[in-house]
């Protein structure tokens, strides 16, 4: 039987997707407690939400979560308390599913998608992984680094990855064919809530306010094909695009609140728009697991607040020379890896590129990623008895299709 993660849904969670079913075809926002669905719509009908400005019904009745995440911060505290004492009072009961009854979709509609590098240890595995020396970028201490990657390629948890296909190097030489260096990559990723106009005046400190929540992210990656277009100083871009999974259900920020820590401390001065003097990470235990043949073998176990630079930093960074950001936006920390073998959170780092190859429980040889594979993340807040996780993040490798 599948594994629920009913446990990483206490009260003190509330997180948003979006879900149908046979009794519910149309879909619409839902939350979680346990193993039960809340159908938010339904209990909006219902007039739970009667005391909140906002029209709620038809809100919670669209596809997407976009228009819930742009509101003020205080209504979402309304609506979360207002879920919790119906869930306590049983209100909710008669709008339930359990969640094995229930198709959960993605629950934001992306528009821009953003992927930074902020883990220290993974932009200094990388080179030496890639091309044999390990460096520091000089700009890592100034500014969170990124690239603009593809949404129309951002799947829902479940759904299959296909093999790429692409150019890359063999024998010297630049051929054409199915990827032969298949990775993952373990990520948290926020999602834009309020949104930032182009013009606006942007400060890492005021951030939270525009972060509607967090999510986990796999950032699929084609280590030949990424290797062979970024000898020059460009991309990444095909070795990229061409999947990235992301979990169902956003954790708000308002969960994790209870699960705030500070983050390191700048080793050189910045520039004022990064400033943040009560700058913020979380205490996140991050898992991945690759499934091969039947067998599941845990590959890293990993921390969240390590990482170099925050999620403000990163919204403020990406707006500042004038990008807006809108509702649904996606700002993913890339890979977040940390100083031990056991926390090196993609396989370019964990067997040096192919060079150094370990072993998975069922005997096989672990490089890259075989088609059948099982890439399963998962993660949750403080500890096993916090009651506020992710749920899991998965995706099955497919054969590369025919050209």
């Amino acid at each position: 039987m599948a594994e629920t993660y009913a446990p990483h849904f206490g009260i003190n969670n509330i997180p948003y997707g979006i879900a149908r079913s046979s009794q519910r075809a149309e879909p619409q926002a839902v939350t979680r407690i346990g193993d039960e669905v809340i159908f938010l719509a339904e209990l909006a009908k219902q007039g739970s939400f009667a005391e909140v400005s906002h029209n709620l019904t038809s809100i919670f009745s669209e596809k997407t979560l976009n228009t819930f995440a742009a509101l003020p911060k205080d209504v979402h505290s309304r609506v979360r308390a207002i879920i919790q004492d119906d869930y306590k009072n049983g209100i909710h009961k008669s709008n339930a599913e359990d969640i094995k009854e229930v198709t959960l979709l993605l629950p934001i509609q992306v528009g821009d998608f953003t992927d930074f590098s902020v883990s220290r240890e993974h932009v200094t595995n990388a080179p030496k992984a890639l091309f044999g020396k390990s460096q520091l970028p000089s700009t890592f201490h100034n500014f969170p680094m990124g690239y603009a990657g593809r949404c129309s390629s951002i799947y829902v948890s479940g759904t299959p990855v296909s093999r790429p296909v692409g150019q890359y190097l063999e024998n010297g030489k630049a051929v054409f064919g199915a990827s032969r260096a298949l990775d993952y990559e373990l990520e948290v990723g926020a999602i834009v809530g309020r949104p930032i106009s182009g013009d606006a005046d942007v400060h890492a400190k005021d951030m939270d306010a525009h972060i509607f929540g967090l999510v986990l992210v796999n950032d699929w990656s084609s280590r030949d094909i990424q290797g062979y277009e970024m000898r020059d100083p460009l991309g990444p871009f095909k070795g990229k695009n061409f999947a990235t999974s992301m979990s169902p259900w956003i954790v708000t920020l308002e969960a994790l609140k209870a699960f705030e820590t500070p983050a390191p401390t700048h080793e050189e001065p910045i520039v004022p728009y990064l400033d943040d003097p009560n700058s913020t990470s979380y205490n996140l235990t991050i898992e991945a697991e690759i499934v091969r043949n039947g067998t599941t073998t845990t590959v890293c176990k990993v921390g969240f607040a390590h990482m170099y630079w925050t999620f403000r930093a990163m919204l403020a960074h990406n707006a500042i020379g004038g990008c807006p950001l809108n509702s649904g936006d996606l700002l993913a920390s890339g890979t977040v890896s940390g100083n031990k073998e056991s926390e090196l959170a993609c396989l370019m780092e964990l067997t040096m590129n192919g060079k150094e190859p370990k072993k998975l429980d069922d005997g096989s040889e672990l490089r890259y990623l075989k088609d059948g594979d099982t890439v399963r993340f998962t993660a949750i807040a403080g500890d096993a008895s916090s009651g506020v996780g992710f749920g899991e993040c998965t995706g099955i490798i497919k054969p590369a299709r025919s050209i």
